[in-house]
């Protein structure tokens, strides 16, 4: 008989290593928009600690060992920028940068994927496909490779953004090629370790749920093992190649969205040493531009909206995880995009949520209505993702880098 495999977040074998209060790559510790952080209402604006200019990106900061790393385009230039700054002062350590092709965007030609940090080393992964590994500590580049190139992949219209992976000794990335939909590279030297499946990339991050690398690729949603053996896939494609939202656990169901095929909750069993996975419950109006969803207990809180140039507007909405049924919205949050992060121990959580026209919103969990706590302007049109680390928030606009006092 076959089992349903319990899909708990499993990052103990993953081989970052941050401290609990850290926040070493996208989405946060455990990559799934979560912290034991409390953040209590605030009244009034926040008022920043400090902000530093930076270049082009909509990659997110990230924080270890109490230094916040930006990775972005430098003003005037066609390379990539890793910066160090001292978490508490704002104080740039250092900043190193290589060159790269010229390359035209729509919304902006700096990188959108975010740095993870592991073992005293930072992985990029720039907006042409340039993968590369540098010394926290001085920025000094180890090894770098034009993924792209080497597998022979297009990029995506709106360049490489899909965040890297660290785990077991291989930083993992999309890349799209034949024969190279996923690749890992190994972390010390940047050679191939392995390379998987055809599929195309997304501008999806992938994730480690259960032991297994869970992808949601230009073509399907698909568990990897370690090794990159494919286990299975549920197809799932984004009618403009636009899936960019990272799978998520609730419920003991992987949830996947994109930004046109609406959502979908994903079943995984095992049995007789393989794997089969179905769709438990299915969504086309849950359409995910790029904003991960959280689970807080027997709910969903995603943010909805649809592709479109004219009048873009975004809804935040409350659903059932196991039906995808929706509890109630709020209209108008954004224009495209939202990061929320689940704060607080269980039972405890609140849910902080920064919207790209720069306001930043405490609001409680609850599936009966919205509930507004706290809420402040605190910078310009963004759409990277805030770190939260001791009672502060790191966050950037088009131009800045900036840290908030929130412990209270």
């Amino acid at each position: 008989m076959p089992r349903l495999v319990l899909l708990g977040l499993w990052m103990l074998g993953c081989s970052l290593t941050a401290h609990a209060a850290d926040w070493p790559q996208f989405l946060g510790p455990q990559r799934d928009n979560t912290t034991q952080e409390v953040v209590e209402p605030w009244a009034g604006e926040l008022k920043p600690v400090w902000k530093k200019p930076v270049g082009e990106a909509h990659s997110s900061p990230v924080v270890v060992n109490g230094i916040v790393y930006a990775f972005y385009q430098p003003k005037g230039q066609n390379a990539d920028t890793l910066a160090a700054f001292d978490a508490k002062t704002g104080e740039r350590k250092w900043d190193k940068s290589y060159e790269r092709a010229e390359i035209k965007l729509l919304f902006g030609n700096g990188p959108r994927a975010t740095p993870a940090v592991a073992n005293g080393h930072v992985y990029t992964y720039g907006s042409t496909g340039i993968l590369a590994c540098w010394k926290a500590a001085t920025g000094e580049i180890v090894w770098k490779v034009e993924a792209l190139k080497d597998f022979k992949a297009s990029n995506l219209f709106f360049g490489t953004s899909a965040s890297p992976l660290v785990h077991d000794g291989k930083v993992i990335v999309l890349v799209g090629g034949k024969g190279a939909g996923l690749v890992a590279f190994d972390t010390t030297t940047g050679k191939v370790a392995w390379q998987a499946t055809d599929d195309p990339a997304s501008y999806a991050s992938p994730v480690i749920l259960n032991q297994q690398i869970v992808a949601l690729t230009g073509a399907n949603l698909r568990g990897l093992s370690p090794s990159g053996h494919p286990l299975w896939e549920v197809p799932f494609k984004d009618k403009l190649n636009e899936s960019s939202t990272t799978p998520i656990l609730a419920g003991g169901w992987i949830i996947a969205s994109s930004v046109t095929a609406g959502s979908i909750a994903v079943q995984v069993m095992e049995g007789d040493g393989s794997f089969t996975a179905k769709k438990a419950w299915e969504n086309k109006d849950l359409t995910c531009y790029f904003s991960t969803p959280v689970a807080v207990g027997d709910y969903l809180y995603m943010i909805n909206g649809a592709a479109t140039l004219t009048n873009p507007s975004i809804t935040l909405r409350c659903v059932e995880i196991k039906s995808g049924k929706v509890m109630w919205e709020k209209k108008n949050v954004g224009r495209y995009h939202a990061a929320i992060l689940r704060c607080g121990p269980p039972g405890k959580e609140r849910l902080l949520m920064l919207d790209d026209n720069g306001h930043l919103t405490l609001f409680a969990p609850s599936e009966k209505e919205y509930k507004e706590l706290a809420k402040s302007k605190v910078c310009g049109p963004t759409w990277a993702h805030p770190a939260l680390v001791e009672g502060r928030l790191y966050l950037r606009d088009d131009h800045e880098l900036m840290c908030f006092e929130l412990k209270r």
